[in-house]
């Protein structure tokens, strides 16, 4: 309403001056503190912890079950050794006393790239010596949207500084999507102008090759033509 959002340099009796965050002031009438609300950012500062809270959002048609190829490449990741050895010894448990046939991997309890990968980022920010630790940690799956799956970091940095706390963030999540394909996941991003061309320019070359090179002949096995 006011436009206020930074810190209050004066105070007198009817009004309250507030030096914004881009070095404006803005003049806020006295009664207002009582007839209005607004966000005070002391709690934050005093406790000691500033809040982490964003989602990336998972491109849907690449989770899936973890084959051994992929788990012997896991177990090489320090942060989720232990977790592997534990969730396999488990599964395997749970498969064997339930007499599950495990010649279909639709049957019975499997590790998955999307389960593992959470449990990656678990420990990762667990493990973090710029997060605070005595406050609450969360990575959680949200609902499912057209634009996948969003898998939600909820932490506190231990730094409340603004500028610190930007560059914290940052680099947490510089982290996370660079590992995110070590897990055969991939991040759902919209076709930009870059992935139309090369779309476009893909269905040129097959359309060339088709017209004046001819149909491969391997292509032709099985197929019916107009």
């Amino acid at each position: 309403k006011y436009g206020a959002d930074g810190d209050v340099i004066e105070i007198s009796i009817h009004t309250v001056k507030v030096q914004n965050w881009d070095k404006t002031i803005v003049t806020i009438p006295t009664h207002a503190l009582i007839s209005d609300s607004f966000k005070n950012w002391r709690g934050m500062r005093e406790a000691g912890g500033r809040r982490i809270k964003r989602a990336i959002y998972i491109d849907m048609t690449s989770i899936k079950f973890c084959t051994e190829e992929m788990l012997e490449r896991f177990k090489k990741i320090q942060y989720i050794q232990e977790y592997l050895e534990s969730k396999i010894r488990d599964i395997e448990e749970y498969n064997r006393k339930n007499n599950i046939d495990t010649d279909s991997i639709v049957n019975g309890r499997h590790l998955t790239n999307i389960g593992t990968f959470r449990a990656y980022v678990e420990n990762y920010i667990k493990n973090h010596p710029k997060l605070n630790k005595g406050m609450l940690q969360i990575v959680r799956q949200l609902q499912p949207t057209e634009k996948g799956l969003p898998l939600e970091i909820y932490t506190f940095t231990n730094d409340t500084a603004w500028v610190n706390y930007e560059s914290i963030q940052a680099d947490i999540f510089d982290h996370i999507l660079a590992v995110l394909p070590e897990f055969d996941l991939r991040i759902y991003q919209a076709p930009s102008g870059h992935d139309i061309n090369i779309s476009f320019g893909i269905a040129s070359f097959v359309t060339y090759v088709v017209h004046f090179v001819g149909f491969p002949k391997y292509l032709l096995v099985n197929s019916v033509l107009p």
